[in-house]
């Protein structure tokens, strides 16, 4: 069974979406974490419905919702699939449920949807995820450039909680992302890029967004990578916003 006090975070979708999922195994409950080094394993969206979507065998549903910095799905399953049907295109929802992973794909499984009329809701939520993504900003530098002091990471989660309040916790977070970035830094994803490119490309060139969404790679490593291979010459732009094999 799964830990049900996992804490709740407000989040945007595109930090979802762009966040490396963490799979634990047992009670310890799975995870994204976001660039900025935040855990959300339970999170609390609100978005607008953009689609709508039910299996012809009625064993899975789905609506897809945008919050303007990105759209993401949230997914239902088995006796749950009917959790959609008084929703619909257009409407504005809070979603609240515990995120999962399926062929890269980062997503939802709802415990509450709800339609909501009132505005001012979505602007409170924008501002306490910009009120969290300050203060993450902010205990990201000082860790960023501070840890390169200490050679004993106990030492260091101690002293940073002394001199600025940030918990062990999430301390170790931040830790983790730095690690995962810099093993991704050895990754060189040219390759994946270039293969995807030849596929899609029908002879006119393809659409940076296009080769974003069907490579499946963060954002900010599609751009470093796009970046190497115009700077090679191995590829250029017949048209802006278009990218062509030399």
């Amino acid at each position: 069974m799964e830990n049900l006090r996992q804490t709740t975070s407000c989040a945007r979708i595109s930090d979802i979406v762009n966040g490396n999922f963490v799979h634990k195994e047992g009670l310890e409950p799975s995870y994204v974490l976001t660039d900025l080094g935040q855990k959300i394993s339970r999170a609390y969206l609100i978005g607008t419905v953009v689609d709508k979507f039910m299996s012809e065998n009625g064993n899975y549903s789905s609506i897809t919702i945008d919050d303007d910095s990105d759209s993401m799905r949230i997914k239902a399953f088995r006796e749950q699939v009917n959790i959609f049907d008084n929703f619909n295109v257009g409407d504005l929802v809070i979603v609240i449920g515990k995120i999962r992973n399926y062929a890269d794909e980062n997503y939802i499984i709802p415990e509450i949807v709800k339609k909501i009329t009132d505005p001012n809701l979505e602007t409170l939520h924008k501002l306490e995820v910009l009120k969290q993504t300050l203060l993450q900003k902010k205990a990201f530098k000082i860790i960023k450039d501070e840890k390169d002091k200490f050679s004993d990471v106990e030492k260091f989660k101690k002293y940073v909680k002394k001199q600025h309040g940030i918990d062990s916790d999430d301390v170790d977070s931040i830790l983790e992302t730095f690690m995962i970035k810099e093993e991704t830094k050895e990754k060189d994803y040219k390759p994946l890029l270039l293969e995807t490119l030849d596929r899609l490309d029908t002879g006119k060139g393809v659409e940076f967004r296009k080769l974003l969404e069907e490579s499946k790679l963060p954002e900010n490593i599609f751009e470093e990578a796009i970046n190497e291979i115009l700077s090679e010459g191995i590829c250029f732009e017949p048209n802006p916003g278009i990218i062509k094999r030399v």
